[in-house]
């Protein structure tokens, strides 16, 4: 356990020093991250502790949510939810299809492995998701869509997940595969977590009114964080939307009373500073395995994949904001579904899921390596380039002064 401390000290330490360089030479936070792990594991200062399903979903997820949660504006979030519940259920959806019929066809996977893979992709990763367009600066309206999208699609790719391993029939997964069940199967997942963030965030603004300590207040947050995720997990229900929901719940009814005004600002520091140490260590772990991928002989195969992903989300993107083309109130610019295209960014999510695969699925470790291809092509050139088709789309300042480039960074 000592040795452990020690080198996450060393972690958070080679993490401040990448935030240092980074802003200086105005990239992409965690693009540096991901490099500086990548040669981290090619020398002797390994952490002690790998990146897995568990310590991403238990340790890393529930942080970064509930901080992107706590300060969204509930009035904003509700006027887009159309356009976000689309994207993250057809979008998902049609994406994964594309995916795995593509891999099926052009490389002759199985189909069932092909779907698995198609699913597990698909879905954007809010830790990469956020983690970007905040160091980009994004705020308003586009801000809000890439960061609800990315958090509400979490329940669609769970239950599609749980129906492509009952086909494969890897593991203990096991459920009914008839239209009906997986639509049941998708409004328990999706409503169940709502329902226990709902009581999580209902119970600690209940206690967080009984007291006006700030550092009580910042552990009934932390306590609402970490336990409306573990309580929707333990019953297998979508822990990301039980914490984006205790999280909207503290953030926006906190105000009328139930938090202080001091506690809410010191709450708001709080998870800030988690949040930058989670995104440091989760970006420093998912750069480590790169080091070992046999990236050569599946090369190939991650270019075809990698462009069908990113086939699959321009149709799920375009498709999914043409159907709001006629709505002056929910209608989606040209150059915020550009955005929205290309931010689609895949991570930790994708690789929580790919390393959960159970052991007897067929072709794990070629669905491993692909996977963590495609999400090295999406934090690396997706992410190095996202910043600059922001500023050209007129998103930013196409020269942001040293005042702007500090708080484009503060955070990432």
């Amino acid at each position: 356990m000592e040795l452990i401390i020690e080198r996450v000290e060393v972690l958070l330490l080679i993490a401040a020093v990448v935030s240092m360089i980074a802003r200086r030479l105005r990239l992409p936070y965690t693009v540096g991250l991901v490099f500086a792990g990548f040669f981290i594991a090619l020398t002797p200062l390994t952490p002690g502790f790998a990146l897995t399903k568990s310590l991403i979903f238990t340790a890393f997820l529930p942080p970064l949510i509930f901080e992107a949660a706590f300060q969204m504006p509930w009035k904003e979030l509700r006027k887009d939810m159309p356009v976000t519940l689309t994207l993250a259920t057809a979008g998902v959806v049609l994406s994964a299809g594309v995916v795995a019929a593509g891999i099926h066809f052009l490389l002759g996977w199985a189909w069932e492995v092909a779907i698995v893979f198609g699913v597990l992709i698909s879905a954007t990763d809010p830790v990469s998701v956020i983690a970007t367009f905040k160091a980009a600066g994004v705020h308003g309206r586009l801000g809000l869509l890439v960061e609800a999208e990315s958090l509400f699609n979490d329940g669609t790719a769970a239950v599609l997940f749980g129906v492509a391993l009952a086909a494969v029939g890897a593991g203990a997964a096991a459920i009914t595969i008839t239209p009906g069940g997986v639509f049941l199967s998708f409004l328990i997942t999706v409503l169940g977590g709502i329902l226990c963030g709902a009581v999580v965030g209902g119970l600690t603004l209940l206690l967080a009114g009984r007291t006006e300590d700030h550092l009580v207040e910042i552990t009934f947050t932390t306590i609402a964080a970490y336990g409306s995720f573990l309580l929707a997990e333990h019953f297998h229900l979508s822990g990301v939307l039980a914490t984006l929901t205790a999280g909207v719940m503290l953030g926006n009814l906190g105000t009328l009373g139930a938090i202080t005004d001091r506690g809410r600002e010191a709450v708001l520091s709080f998870w800030e500073y988690v949040g930058f140490v989670a995104n440091s260590l989760i970006f420093l772990l998912i750069g480590m395995p790169l080091a070992h991928q046999d990236f050569v002989a599946t090369g190939a195969a991650i270019g075809v994949v990698t462009l069908l992903v990113l086939l699959g989300r321009a149709l799920a993107v375009y498709g999914g904001c043409a159907l709001f083309v006629r709505s002056a109130a929910l209608r989606v610019s040209a150059a915020h579904q550009h955005i929205l295209f290309w931010g689609g960014l895949r991570g930790a999510l994708a690789l929580a899921l790919v390393l959960g695969l159970p052991d007897d699925m067929p072709m794990r470790e070629t669905i491993t390596t692909v996977a963590f291809g495609v999400v090295a092509f999406s934090i690396i050139v997706q992410g190095l380039t996202m910043t600059p088709l922001l500023r050209k789309l007129g998103e930013i300042a196409p020269v942001p002064s040293a005042g702007a480039s500090e708080n484009a960074h503060s955070r990432p």
